[in-house]
């Protein structure tokens, strides 16, 4: 069975903290990691890049985003991704953790910015040439310092990283501020618990109760929460999730249909398909001719 791959930190760099964080010129990064980065991948951290040049698209969870000079992209773990590039990209990237992250700053969550809060949150905003001035000093500071050899380097470099998040938290706000209605720390962090217990339990159990009840909160106060923070209801993220696995499965494994719709906890066939073609309007197979190579 084809599996995409689970990039790790150490795969990108064997030096320097090397499985919790990790900074780079962008041109550099996909010139020394072209084989890695140019297929659909995952990865087990949190990763952030900023395009100063360059066209193409970039592809989160099977939906495709414009790149641009400005362009700025925030990934979770688990998310499945690969770019395409039409003109040749340059700007900085880092990632890293979540444990070195909250270690470094125990009075916060890193999931309370709101590019984090959800994986159903926009992935990207685009800055204006000043804003976009402004940041790029920030990444080549962080990068600076990343290849530097000095004490305290860590801090340094997550210190860097918690003020980019906060620059550019608030201009995310700014402009997306549809998606971010004030939220408080408490939603935000059940939304977080359900997207958990979601990621181990959508195969079996696609009722809102089920997750509910696992929450120790009330089907309504569920809903309520989700609708609050994405505007949406604890069904349309059961549905949701379900149907990103059909289409990881579909495009990254060699499954038939019929067993990917066993797997998803679909008693058969005929229905997974009428569900799939309703959400999407498409077949399965016509979706996974799309991607096949």
């Amino acid at each position: 069975m084809k599996r995409i791959p689970v990039l790790q930190i150490e795969a990108f760099d064997h030096n320097f903290n090397a499985s919790e964080l990790y900074a780079n010129d962008f041109a550099k990064h996909i010139r020394v990691n072209e084989k890695l980065v140019h297929k659909p991948h995952t990865h087990n951290f949190y990763l952030c890049v900023i395009f100063t040049e360059g066209t193409g698209t970039h592809e989160i969870d099977f939906t495709k985003y414009a790149i641009e000079p400005g362009s700025v992209f925030f990934l979770n773990p688990g998310q499945t991704h690969f770019w395409k590039f039409t003109s040749q990209p340059q700007g900085y990237i880092f990632f890293h953790t979540l444990a070195v992250f909250e270690m470094a700053f125990p009075q916060q969550r890193l999931e309370h910015f709101p590019f984090y809060y959800s994986i159903n949150n926009t992935p990207t905003i685009t800055l204006s040439h000043n804003q976009l001035l402004q940041m790029v000093n920030r990444l080549k500071e962080i990068y600076t310092a990343y290849q530097e050899t000095a004490i305290f380097k860590t801090e340094k470099i997550l210190s860097l990283i918690n003020l980019t998040y906060i620059d550019l938290a608030q201009l995310y706000i700014a402009k997306e501020p549809e998606e971010n209605t004030t939220v408080s720390a408490h939603y935000v962090q059940i939304l977080k618990e359900f997207e958990k217990l979601l990621d181990i339990h959508f195969r079996q159990e696609k009722s809102a109760s089920f997750y509910a009840e696992k929450l120790n909160i009330t089907t309504k106060h569920l809903n309520r929460i989700i609708k609050t923070i994405l505007d949406k209801t604890t069904t349309d993220l059961i549905s949701e999730r379900t149907l990103l696995e059909a289409k990881r499965l579909m495009v990254h494994t060699s499954n038939s249909l019929n067993e990917i719709s066993e797997i998803l906890g679909f008693e058969d066939y005929a229905y997974f398909s009428r569900i799939f073609k309703a959400k999407t309007n498409q077949t399965p197979l016509s979706f996974k001719n799309l991607y096949a190579h």
